[in-house]
């Protein structure tokens, strides 16, 4: 049950942040979609670790299936992403228009490693036994 209830979320975020896709014109709601979106994919982060010990599983990276490897990756450069997301969103915010072009880039970066960790954890989750 646990499983699902986190692969909901994690489709639910992915929803939220086409949402903020869509409104991206609308500046302030752009901002506050995404930033929400950004803050739950974290804390699901965080019930992943509490749940199911996911750093120590991660640090068996020579032991783990190399899908779970794949998953990790993704997710982890995802986080990454947020965070080159807002260093840019926040300079576009500041008036710096020049900047737009990586923002955009990176945005469509990060949404498609999002997808892509949302896809593979579907085959990187191990049942409890």
């Amino acid at each position: 049950m646990e499983t699902w209830l986190m692969q909901f979320q994690s489709f639910s975020i992915l929803l939220l942040i086409s949402a903020g896709i869509i409104v991206r014109r609308r500046r302030q709601l752009h901002v506050k979609i995404m930033s929400t979106a950004m803050v739950w994919d974290v804390i699901l982060i965080l019930q992943i670790e509490l749940s199911r010990s996911a750093i120590l599983k991660a640090t068996h990276a020579v032991t783990n299936p190399l899908i779970l490897n794949i998953h990790i990756s993704i997710a982890v450069s995802t986080v990454v992403l947020y965070g080159f997301m807002i260093y840019t969103g926040r300079k576009l915010l500041s008036g710096q228009n020049q900047i737009r072009p990586r923002h955009k880039f990176l945005g469509w970066t990060t949404f498609t490693m999002r997808i892509l960790t949302f896809i593979t954890s579907f085959w990187a989750v191990v049942p409890k036994e």
